[in-house]
């Protein structure tokens, strides 16, 4: 019972500092809501809860950042890292959190890109549209692959750390 209780704590937590980053002043797309809807898809029993983890940062943050009309594709590209996290299970390796980090980073960028260019008027809805939107989304992308990179390796990185401080009595000797 213990345990789960510190296991809700630390999901709120990462939740509430999640949608801290969007709100704090960040280079555009330098955000951990790709590495969290990674990692609580790889960490949750349930889909369902890697979900709600995912949509409560983007949730809160976006009801201070206000809501705008893509944020559904945002919201739709944001749960694709949990899918693929909870992929991840029981086949989690440095080489498959590095993949899944890369298509989650590379699936956000094709769908919110096609959503500026579908939903708005600043590219004309033309194949030589689509592809100007796409170039001009390049500088958005460095900065989100690496985020993604620097928050995948975080969240996956000081996850067996805290589970060892956390619970001192599972260490061999």
């Amino acid at each position: 019972m213990e345990c789960m209780e510190a296991n809700k704590k630390i999901t709120w937590a990462m939740v509430g500092l999640a949608a801290a980053a969007r709100l704090i002043p960040h280079p555009w797309n330098f955000t951990p809501i790709v590495a969290l809807g990674l990692y609580s898809g790889a960490r949750s029993a349930k889909l369902r809860t890697g979900i709600g983890i995912t949509l409560a940062a983007l949730v809160l943050s976006d009801a201070v950042l206000g809501f705008h009309k893509g944020m559904w594709f945002v919201y739709a590209a944001s749960l694709i890292p949990v899918l693929l996290g909870s992929l991840l299970r029981r086949r989690e390796s440095l080489g498959t959190v590095a993949a899944a980090g890369l298509l989650s980073n590379l699936s956000f960028f094709a769908i919110t890109n096609f959503m500026v260019w579908a939903m708005g008027s600043l590219y004309p809805h033309t194949m030589a549209g689509l592809s100007t939107c796409f170039v001009a989304g390049i500088p958005f992308y460095g900065n989100q692959l690496m985020g993604d990179a620097l928050f995948v390796a975080v969240l996956f990185g000081v996850d067996p750390l805290v589970r060892r401080w956390a619970r001192p009595e599972l260490q061999t000797a």
